[in-house]
């Protein structure tokens, strides 16, 4: 059981990987050599999803429902990122978390994101079946 106010950590050390610029697909997309907001997303989701895992049962694990968060401060390749969850409150199913990142310079980002806990099979399962009816 979460208790209001409990919070999850996920850190990092930024990569070249870890860059916006790193994210690009065709030599026109020019994004520049900073920590890229979609590498914080996956930081703050696994802040979020380690702060569930006393709550899962054999075959579970949870996952991103919704997210809405700002990127407000630009990190270079060398930095520690750290992202904090902390739990807010559950409405059904759903798990409501604020997320904020932070370098050593002080916060990067901030927002809300919410999980749900699923049977890992049936989303295989669901997965599967979206991939059948792309193919036909």
């Amino acid at each position: 059981m979460l208790t209001e106010s409990m919070t999850a950590e996920a850190d990092t050390v930024v990569t070249p990987l870890d860059t916006a610029r790193s994210i690009a697909l065709a030599p026109t997309d020019a994004f520049p050599e900073v920590f890229a907001t979609s590498r914080m997303i996956a930081l703050m989701e696994l802040a979020a999803a380690r702060a569930m895992r006393p709550l899962l049962g054999a075959g579970q694990l949870s996952v991103g429902v919704s997210l809405n968060v700002r990127h407000t401060a630009a990190t270079p390749v060398g930095s520690t990122v750290r992202a904090v969850a902390t739990y807010l409150r559950t409405e059904q199913k759903l798990l409501h978390f604020r997320v904020e990142a932070f370098d050593e310079a002080g916060p990067i980002g901030s927002g809300e994101h919410t999980r749900a806990i699923i049977e890992t099979a049936r989303l295989i399962t669901g997965a599967q079946k979206r991939r059948k009816k792309e193919i036909q």
